[in-house]
This record gives C-alpha cells, structure tokens and sequence, in this order.
C-alpha cells in the first residue's frame, strides 16, 4: 500500500485559477518531485498534501485513511519552505530542536536526537552557531535538520535549492537524495528545474496549468514525453514535423530518417497517432546525443 495517495484533488480560486482532477502515489521511502514551470499549481498541490487548505474535492489518503480534511498537526508531516523560515533569534541547536520540544519531550531525548540530525546533515559542531552567521547551504541543511528531527512521515520540500548559488545547488543536489535516503524518510519535492527534479526523484510528476500531464520515473519521463509541450519544457526541442511513409520510415522537412524502436530507442515518435502510411501527420523528436552526421548519407 502506498503512503501517500490522491484520488481526482480538485481546487479552484476567484481568479478562475484551477486544480483539477490530481491523482498520484507516493511509496514508503520514495523520493517524489513535483515538476512544472511557475504557476502550475505545484505549491498549491503541497499546501492541499499538508492541510495548509481543504481541497474542493478528491481524497487525500495516508496508508489508507482518509486525512481530507485532517487538520495539519494530525498528519504528521513536516515542511521545509524554500525561505527556511529559520528563528535568527536561536542558535542552530535551538531551532533544530523547536519541532521536538513542541512534541512535549524531555531533555534528554531532545538533545540525542539533535545530535544524530546534525551528524546525519553534516554540522556537527555547529551546535551553538548563530544561524546569521552561516552560509545559504548551511541554513539550508539547519532547516532540513530541524524538519528531519521529528521524524515526519512525510517530508515536503518546497523549492529545497532555489535560494542557492550554482556552485552550492549542484553540490547539493548530489548530497540531499542521500541524506533523505539514510533518514529513512518518505519525501515529495516541489521544484520547477529539470535538473533538479531528475536528480533528486526516484519519480517525477510534471504538471501544467494544474493537471497532471505525465508522471514517471526520470528515465522515462525523457525517454518517453507525453507530449510536445513536456518534451520542450525539458529542453529537447529538436522536434519535426513528419509522417510514416513505410514501417521504420519517416519523412520530414530535412529529408526521409531511419526511426528505431518506435519512440524507445534512438529515436522517438511522437504521441500523435498516425491513421495510415503517409496519410497522417505526426511530429519525430531527435535527441541531441542521438543524431550524428554522416559524411556521405548526411543526418542519422
């Protein structure tokens, strides 16, 4: 069963803005990101996953109770904000331990637990930093600590790397997943960098204008895009207009290609479906690292 399911979440706003009709899955211990160009409904979905708001419809199930409309505090899950939201008034000990402490534990749990957060993010010695003084991936990991440390079910990350410079994003981007993964925690990502989402999931969910368009695990959501407005959100945008003249034959605007494993292999078809040999049009993606150039046949 998984941890996490939505069932056709709606929601709408006086502006006519709309989520509509949301449905996906979240495994124990996956890491799932939410993809998509700014506006999409993204953080939206996450407030809805949290009970920041109530849905217009659909269900929200964990491990298979309905939470819909369970108040935020019942569901056991923790949020990082992409801001942080740290308190420049603690020290990194007391905003790590702010969750645990709300929780009604003692002393002495409290502080073994900041101790293996800490160590399990990389600051160990950083008890008693002044956050003010750290830098953004210090914070970033002070933040992640202080949503780890009370074990959340469910872990959301909103824009976990916006904030950060290039140098430390891509640093980062290869430590996260493994310290999501040694905590043992169940995570959904939101994010709107390709990048990113395909570095951190074990599965993607690329939404647009509040649907869903296609959901997968990275491999296939760029070996297979659904459509021509996710392939070209992913930056492959070598895309042409063509039809099947013969079985493994296309005709396009730079002449007849060779296409292999119909949509799976070096090349790729794409979803429009063709009526019959040369009757139909469709559009062929060519992958950069597919195509070579050939000195006497030309583009391969």
């Amino acid at each position: 069963m998984p941890l996490l399911e939505l069932h056709k979440v709606c929601k709408s706003y006086p502006d006519g803005w709309t989520l509509t009709d949301v449905s996906f899955t979240v495994g124990e211990s996956e890491i799932l990101c939410l993809l998509g160009p700014s506006g999409c409904g993204k953080t939206t979905l996450l407030r809805l996953i949290a009970g920041l708001e109530p849905p217009d419809g659909g269900q929200v199930l964990v491990d298979g109770e309905d939470v819909t409309l369970a108040p935020p505090h019942l569901r056991g899950f923790g949020l990082m904000f992409q801001e942080y939201a740290l308190f420049p008034h603690k020290d990194v000990v007391g905003n790590v331990a702010f969750g645990l402490r709300m929780q009604g534990l003692s002393r002495e749990p409290v502080a073994a637990r900041v101790v293996e957060v800490l160590e399990l993010v990389g600051l160990t010695g950083f008890e008693h930093r002044d956050v003010n003084q750290l830098s953004g991936g210090e914070r970033q990991r002070v933040a992640l600590a202080r949503s780890l440390a009370p074990q959340p079910r469910l872990l959301m990350l909103d824009e976990p790397l916006g904030a950060l410079d290039r140098a430390l994003r891509e640093r980062l981007m290869d430590e996260l997943p493994d310290m999501l993964r040694r905590a043992g925690v169940t995570a959904i990502t939101v994010t709107h960098d390709q990048e990113e989402a395909f570095a951190l999931a074990d599965r993607v969910v690329l939404m647009r204008a509040g649907r869903v368009v296609q959901a997968g695990t990275p491999e296939e959501v760029y070996r297979r895009p659904a459509s021509a407005w996710v392939a070209r959100f992913l930056g492959l945008t070598n895309l042409l207009n063509a039809r099947m003249v013969e079985p493994g034959l296309v005709e396009t605007p730079i002449g007849a290609l060779r296409v292999k494993d119909l949509g799976f292999g070096l090349w790729d078809l794409g979803s429009t479906p063709y009526l019959g040999y040369g009757t139909s049009a469709t559009q062929l993606l060519i992958r950069p690292e597919a195509a070579r150039l050939d000195p006497v046949l030309g583009l391969r």
